[in-house]
């Protein structure tokens, strides 16, 4: 791994004709090979960096630390926030991908740290994938993401991530330019394959 790929990661180069790149970000417990399947899923084409959290929480991988389930430490999520970003630029001219065709599919821990990179690095991605996702901070007022496609997709009986917080999500999304498509599951925390499928019709159309 070249000294400027500081994180562990699977890459898979796109099919001929394919410009698209999915940055597969796991879920707490997780590493580069949990999500991987899912990105064929998503787009059978794409090409896929699939990376693996820095942060271990009582051995468990993770993009950044918490203080307790839904308590973000912030200094680290906007450290790992802008360490991610720079691997995600050092990633593009290793691999030969443009970040104009990233988009990013995370799950849970994953996911919040998508839309931190969005509401802070959002030149790094074309857009993402969310699913599971919670308000990670408030973006700045002179955030710009129009152009930006995001879709999130929750499951109505998650005891994690409250409602109320999945559509304060989609509010900041919409009220700083994104294109935003909020989804809701019959489901809980965990991701089931009809809503896969569902986010690859919706990738398709992007």
């Amino acid at each position: 791994m070249s000294s400027e790929l500081t994180f562990h990661h699977r890459y898979q180069a796109p099919k001929a004709g394919s410009h698209r790149t999915l940055l597969v970000l796991h879920g707490t417990g997780g590493d580069e090979n949990s999500l991987f399947p899912i990105a064929s899923v998503l787009d059978p084409n794409a090409g896929v960096l699939s990376v693996r959290g820095k942060v271990l929480e009582n051995g468990a991988p993770r993009f950044f630390r918490r203080i307790e389930e839904g308590v973000f430490d912030m200094e680290d999520l906007h450290f790992r926030t802008q360490e991610l970003a720079a691997f995600l630029k050092n990633a593009s001219a290793a691999y030969s991908f443009d970040l104009k065709h990233l988009f990013a599919a995370g799950y849970s821990n994953g996911a919040n740290i998508a839309s931190s990179l969005l509401f802070s690095r959002p030149e790094v991605l074309a857009g993402a994938i969310l699913f599971r996702a919670m308000v990670p901070f408030e973006p700045d007022d002179t955030l710009d993401l129009t152009g930006k496609h995001v879709l999130i997709s929750e499951g109505k009986y998650d005891p994690i991530v409250p409602l109320e917080d999945a559509d304060l999500l989609a509010v900041h999304f919409q009220d700083h330019g994104a294109d935003v498509t909020l989804r809701w599951t019959e489901l809980d925390h965990r991701l089931g394959r009809d809503e896969i499928n569902r986010a690859s019709e919706w990738l398709a159309d992007r």
